[in-house]
């Protein structure tokens, strides 16, 4: 009886070693879960380690049982941990790239895409002017400011960039300080998160009427990793993120990752597990039935990834290691777009070779793994950026990685100029095809009616020709104001019998000077759309 019962207290102290290792490490239980795999060579080492103290064995007990062959319990322990080694091994060779290349190259698919259709002009007021880090500036000041949160919530690093209500927008979950504070206010929840408009810079500590109960940065069972371990012990989760819905209410997107290729390889998303950051609620759809407001199915990393297998496998694996022929890969660095309500990665294609130039650039959905390569040749983004600093070499000035605008239908880079303090100071575009044409502006607007000149002065863009009809009209000046126009004087005037604004430049007609109302005036002009502009004075 007493063998029995320290059996069995061993018995209950290994499961609840089990249990313990499980509930830290929460591995899927799911044979394409590596952490699964991982667990149960640990956990057979630990099995073997323990069998060995409670024999104690001597040395000359060892030489006679592999005599004897008695050690059946080692043995079956040692064999066991010897078919899941092999098998991990073997399921990661024949998962990998070396002996699939063709199934990893296949992996997305690529379509061309036309750039001026695809990507139209956005007014000033839609363009996200700040990356991550910038983002990160802001959220932390807000915070700061917050004198009753401060001192016991942080900000998340988390700023997902989404889509909410047609604009561009960073959100970030508050979080507990540290442990003590999550100790005094875990049973009242986080009870804010904050939203940053990526073009107005405007930041807002959003307050919930409720407060969120499932984070990353709770304990136990309230840990967002840990509550979705327990409601979906198969799936094996890739990289969550925080979004809002159009209501503003706060939810985590949690992709569920599909393992094309043998045990462990061609990761895609066939999942997504909605969960609601303030209830712990759950919602599983497949990936092609995810609600149109979600827009991070795909994280970015792992679609530059998928990008990069398609561009240097074409050949195979070793054509991708040695010849490298027909290899090209994502250049260093991303950014977002918003088209129709979803977020886009881009980033530039190059060859492996390393060169300054880019074959093209590729936009891929967040939502959907979309893709699209639009072949236009041109600077890679670190030479834009190098282009932009040495236009303000003398201010120290740090450009961000650029966004791709569209700007009268050329392919352009928009770059903010950061100072040591991470703050935007100026803006720079520079032409994709052409990067020696850099417009620096302590604005967007300036910025762009700079580049426009650039544009003009080196050919890009034509003077469109004026076909307005030239018209006449005698008549009696009714109205007339002076007014200053880029630092020019005009002069405003109406006659009897029109409504129409006659602007009249000093530079170019001084004799207005001598009109005033009353007097006959004859006029040749053209039509303008709110004024019209005037070729001569009589």
């Amino acid at each position: 009886m007493k063998k029995i019962k320290w059996k069995l207290i061993g018995v209950v102290c290994f499961l609840l070693f089990v249990g313990a290792v499980y509930y830290i490490t929460l591995p899927a239980i799911n044979i394409h879960s590596q952490g699964l795999w991982m667990l149960l060579i640990v956990l057979l080492i630990a099995a073997a380690f323990l069998y060995l103290i409670k024999k104690k064995p001597t040395g000359s007990e060892l030489r006679r049982w592999r005599k004897e062959k008695s050690l059946f319990g080692i043995k079956v322990i040692l064999g066991l941990l010897g078919i899941v080694v092999v098998v991990f091994l073997v399921g990661t060779l024949l998962s990998s790239p070396i002996v699939n290349a063709k199934k990893y190259q296949q992996l997305l698919n690529v379509s061309d895409g036309e750039f001026t259709t695809d990507i139209e002009e956005l007014s000033f007021d839609q363009i996200p002017l700040l990356d991550r880090d910038s983002a990160t500036i802001l959220g932390n000041r807000k915070m700061g400011s917050m004198v009753d949160m401060v001192s016991q919530f942080e900000v998340d690093e988390l700023y997902s960039q989404i889509n909410y209500q047609d604009r561009p927008v960073r959100v970030s979950p508050l979080r507990y300080a540290n442990l003590i504070k999550w100790f005094t206010n875990q049973s009242a929840g986080i009870p804010a998160y904050v939203k940053i408009d990526m073009a107005t810079q405007n930041t807002e500590l959003v307050k919930l009427s409720e407060p969120m109960k499932y984070t990353t940065s709770d304990h136990f069972n309230r840990n967002i990793y840990r509550h979705l371990r327990f409601r979906y012990p198969t799936y094996i989760f890739n990289e969550l993120s925080f979004e809002v819905d159009e209501d503003g209410v706060p939810y985590w997107i949690c992709p569920v990752r599909k393992y094309n290729i043998g045990l462990f390889g061609g990761v895609t998303v066939g999942r997504v597990v909605l969960c609601n950051a303030i209830t712990g609620e759950t919602e599983d759809y497949a990936i092609d039935d995810v609600p149109q407001w979600i827009d991070r199915a795909y994280s970015a990393d792992l679609l530059i990834e998928l990008y990069d297998y398609y561009g240097t496998l074409k050949h195979g694996f070793l054509n991708s290691v040695l010849g490298q022929k027909d290899c090209l890969i994502t250049t260093n660095g991303y950014n977002y777009l918003a088209i129709d309500d979803d977020v886009w990665v881009y980033t530039g294609v190059t060859s492996v070779s390393g060169d300054q130039s880019n074959v093209g650039f590729v936009l891929m959905n967040q939502r959907t793994m979309e893709t699209r390569f639009y072949k236009i040749e041109g600077a890679t983004e670190s030479s834009a950026m190098s282009s932009a600093e040495g236009q303000v070499q003398n201010l120290h000035y740090v450009a961000t990685f650029p966004l791709l605008l569209n700007i009268s239908g050329e392919p352009t880079y928009f770059i903010a100029l950061k100072d040591d303090a991470g703050l935007v100071k100026k803006y720079a575009m520079v032409n994709v095809q052409k990067y020696q044409i850099v417009a620096i502006g302590d604005t967007v607007s300036a910025c762009e009616s700079g580049y426009t000149d650039l544009m003009y002065e080196n050919g890009i863009k034509l003077v469109e020709a004026d076909t307005r009809q030239v018209e006449i009209i005698t008549s009696t000046i009714t109205k007339i104001a002076q007014g200053v126009v880029d630092g020019n004087s005009h002069y405003y005037i109406m006659v009897d019998g029109s409504k129409d604004i006659f602007d009249v430049s000093v530079v170019d007609f001084i004799d207005i000077i001598r009109y005033d109302v009353g007097d006959e005036i004859t006029i040749e002009y053209k039509e303008g759309e709110e004024s019209n502009t005037v070729l001569s004075i009589k």
